[in-house]
């Protein structure tokens, strides 16, 4: 039996899951996992499997007990107010989604090579559970709740497989992830899906400093249906054709940026565990600039900087940042929250005998976009600035031609 699974709610996971009849032999889960051999993450298990990172995986929880993942699970919570202490108890219609994410992330397989092994198998995960439209709070408070709780409880790695299907995002979650990348947390977020209506990426992965990940199919080519574009993508990973393990010991076949995401939070442990040296800026430098390129321009809305290499994330050179590469997020707030901020106090005006020199003009605050208020819009100039500049040219010259026109008229007139 196979059919399509999904979630609707302000905050959706991005994932489309498909149901597998279980396979004649566990092992051969493991032999669809292309993904280990060809994107360098054998290559990376020469120095590392994530040993020493904790990764919160923000979603609607994971089932420890699921054998490809015992051990994994090392603490965790629910903030949705319907799941377990813990984070153990799946949540919402998807209830499967979060324990396929931690599989693919983190999962030990077992027995003799059976079963879905993780990118960074050797590290331990945090079971944040959280109800997507579900729960006795908005999916937007838990969301920014679980951030925090997982900094407060060390995390190294957040992994969202979520998207808020908008560019823009909640104040409240200013706060949260400024406070995550503060504390040296790298956030990896999936870029939403095509395919579930999510045309270009959405909140978290439009937020400055996010690690955005986008999906490519079984070629390395940009997925149609499983994966969205926009310029905030980070990198490249697969989101077709992927395998998991759910609740129940049982597996599934999926699609989406929900399965990429969690390739690329592996690949961060890898990092981490192998340059513990690294603040979380230098760690996504090097996952970036370690990627490999796709054709055309790079940065790419496709592709970010390109697919991801995990062996050359862990063994290559990489020159060292001061800043995230994937961009600021307090001046993101500093420059976009503004107009939202009561105004201050005006300084009393200086008398006609003071000899003050004129204040600049301050910059007009207009409203909060994710991108930034740096340059004016698409819409702006289509609908307003080249048909002003158009027709204030031609009226300009015009005049211009007027005046000059009736001062040669007057010199010919007195010369006469």
């Amino acid at each position: 039996m196979r059919r399509w699974a999904s979630a609707v709610a302000a905050v959706v996971v991005a994932a489309s899951v498909l149901v597998v009849a279980q396979p004649a032999a566990a092992d051969e889960i493991r032999d669809r996992q292309y993904w280990l051999s060809e994107y360098g993450i054998t290559g990376a298990w020469q120095a590392t499997r994530g040993a020493g990172v904790t990764i919160a995986v923000i979603d609607t929880g994971i089932d420890g007990s699921n054998q490809d993942l015992r051990g994994a699970v090392v603490g965790g919570t629910d903030v949705s107010g319907i799941g377990s202490p813990n984070g153990q108890t799946p949540v919402g219609d998807d209830s499967r989604h979060g324990t396929l994410v931690a599989s693919v992330l983190a999962g030990r397989g077992h027995g003799d090579g059976a079963g879905v092994i993780g990118v960074a198998p050797a590290a331990s995960l945090l079971a944040v559970s959280v109800g997507f439209g579900v729960g006795t709070r908005t999916s937007d408070e838990q969301i920014a709740d679980a951030v925090r709780w997982s900094v407060d409880n060390g995390a190294d790695v957040i992994n969202m497989s979520l998207t808020r299907n908008t560019l823009d995002w909640p104040q409240s979650w200013d706060d949260a992830f400024l406070y995550a990348m503060e504390n040296d947390v790298v956030v990896v977020a999936a870029a939403g899906n095509r395919g579930s209506g999510t045309a270009v990426v959405g909140a978290p992965a439009t937020m400055p400093g996010v690690l955005t990940v986008a999906g490519v199919d079984r070629s390395a080519q940009a997925s149609d249906d499983a994966s969205s574009q926009g310029i905030t993508i980070s990198v490249s990973a697969p989101s077709e054709a992927l395998v998991g393990a759910a609740p129940g010991d049982a597996y599934f076949e999926w699609a989406g940026t929900s399965g990429a995401a969690p390739l690329v939070a592996g690949l961060v442990a890898l990092v981490r565990s192998a340059h513990p040296e690294l603040d979380a800026n230098n760690v996504i430098n090097r996952v970036i600039r370690t990627a490999t390129p796709v054709g055309g321009a790079v940065p790419s809305p496709l592709y970010g900087y390109g697919l991801i290499d995990a062996r050359a994330a862990v063994f290559d050179q990489v020159a060292l940042v001061d800043a995230n590469p994937m961009g600021d997020l307090r001046e993101w707030i500093r420059l976009n929250r503004r107009a939202e901020a009561a105004p201050e106090p005006s300084e009393p005006l200086p008398s006609p005998s003071a000899s003050a020199e004129p204040a600049p003009a301050p910059p007009v605050a207009g409203p909060p976009t994710p991108l930034g208020v740096v340059l004016p819009t698409v819409e702006s100039l289509r609908d307003v600035g080249i048909p002003l500049l158009v027709v204030g040219g031609f009226g300009s010259l015009l005049v211009f031609s007027l005046v000059l026109a009736g001062r040669q008229l007057r010199r010919m007139r007195r010369e006469s």
